[in-house]
């Protein structure tokens, strides 16, 4: 039954679908030469590493289409299986090889590809890996393990159920590291997730270790941090004025900035780090591995070896965070003070204005009633100056005591006039 039509389909169904899918393991026969390269594309154009894939594919004969992230590509007595992740571009070559064929190590799969093809390829080297898969006609479990050294560092452990026996010590020979794979009753698919997970075990476990020389920065970083902020907390202490606490909190705040400036670079590579090494201990528990007597299992090597590495990592990042926090408060704190203090000479100011405003309220007063005598005076001289001119006229009334007489209603009339002005002016003051 095909979809109806009157279904509207999300644009990421079918892409999201192909990604569920994407990346399967692909089936092996041994007896099989595996080579496996990641390369770290930070700083890589997008696209280079398909576009180079491309130029291989060419070389044979072949052609692909320049877009996706993954890619199995026959190239005749060579398989190769291109995946492209978030930081890493993944290489997995694979060589069916005859019965005892290259048993002496003398062969790889990388032999058939182009040697300047491989020296172009985009991006810095992480993860170089050889890996056999070889059946118990061609070697018997006892006899690796009567090769080992006995102070070796030989990693073992059947996998599968028992249906294979892994062997790695995780050092590099000639810049590999290698692994080999002896196959008891694996069918062609377990034999491919096999191989799979343990390339991913390999490639998740250096990706995962690119945060540790950062933790180290870190923590050199923080070392100094702290006693930075010590002896600014010291400062805080002993500060007398309020240009001591502007200084100190001026030091904090660049403190902050250096502090959440390495936050910022730092947390997607711890974070990246708590996934990887997450993935590569998922990779392990999906071996299903069994203990061969006298050597340890993968999950054991890991949680001795990589474990602390990633304890140190999730420690600097946890004392990263709570010391930019330390800073905040401590800064917080500081700017409070210098708040309190500011608010506390505002009040100072606000008083002695408050003050001068009562000073200059009684001097206004007191010019208000010089003013009203000074008018009131000026104004019954005006009076007398019109009675003298017309004495004739008022008699029996005399200037002087005509003047006498108008000097109470002329300081009444100006009295109250000074008011109605004030309180005008009040109210055009007050935006009335």
């Amino acid at each position: 039954m095909t979809l109806p039509d009157h279904f509207t389909e999300h644009e990421q169904r079918q892409a999201l679908n192909d990604e569920f899918h994407a990346r399967p393991p692909v089936p092996l026969e041994s007896p099989q030469l595996i080579s496996y390269l990641a390369l770290h594309h930070e700083g890589e154009p997008p696209g280079a590493a398909l576009r180079h894939l491309a130029g291989l594919a060419e070389h044979f004969g072949q052609t692909i289409t320049p877009e996706g992230s993954h890619r199995l590509i026959d190239l005749g007595l060579v398989q190769l299986k291109w995946e492209l992740h978030n930081e890493f571009s993944g290489y997995t070559f694979f060589r069916p090889v005859a019965h005892g064929e290259g048993l002496d190590g003398s062969m790889t799969a990388l032999d058939l590809i182009p040697a300047d093809w491989l020296q172009n390829l985009p991006g810095k080297l992480i993860v170089a890996t050889h890996l056999e898969l070889r059946s118990t006609a061609e070697i018997t479990p006892e006899s690796v393990m009567a090769q080992l050294a006995p102070t070796g560092q030989t990693v073992g452990a059947t996998v599968a159920d028992g249906a294979a026996w892994v062997f790695t010590d995780f050092h590099f020979d000639k810049g590999f590291s290698r692994f080999l794979i002896i196959d008891i009753s694996l069918t062609r698919r377990q034999a491919g997730r096999t191989v799979q997970r343990l390339v991913e075990i390999e490639t998740y476990r250096l990706m995962a270790l690119l945060a540790f020389p950062v933790a180290k920065e870190v923590g050199r970083l923080l070392g100094g941090a702290e006693q930075r902020l010590a002896s600014l907390m010291d400062r805080t202490g002993g500060a007398r004025s309020p240009e001591d606490e502007r200084g100190i909190l001026a030091d904090l705040t660049t403190l902050a900035a250096e502090i959440e400036n390495s936050v910022a670079r730092t947390t997607f590579r711890f974070g990246a780090a708590r996934a990887y090494h997450s993935l590569a201990m998922q990779r392990i528990e999906e071996l299903r591995e069994c203990r061969i007597v006298g050597l340890p299992i993968f999950h054991e090597f890991m949680e001795r070896r990589l474990l602390p590495a990633m304890n140190t990592c999730e420690t600097m990042a946890r004392r990263q965070e709570d010391l930019s926090g330390r800073v905040a408060r401590n800064s917080q704190l500081l700017r409070t003070r210098v708040e309190v203090e500011l608010e506390r000479q505002n009040q100072e100011l606000l008083a002695q204005m408050n003050r001068r405003a009562k000073i200059q309220l009684h001097l206004q007063a007191t010019v208000e009633g010089l003013s009203v005598v000074a008018i009131t005076y000026y104004a019954s001289q005006l009076v007398q100056y019109m009675a003298k001119g017309v004495k004739h006229y008022i008699e029996p009334l005399t200037p002087e005591g005509l003047t006498a007489a108008a000097i109470p209603i002329i300081a009444l009339f100006v009295a109250i006039g000074t008011r109605r002005m004030k309180k005008h002016l009040s109210a055009v003051e007050n935006g009335h």
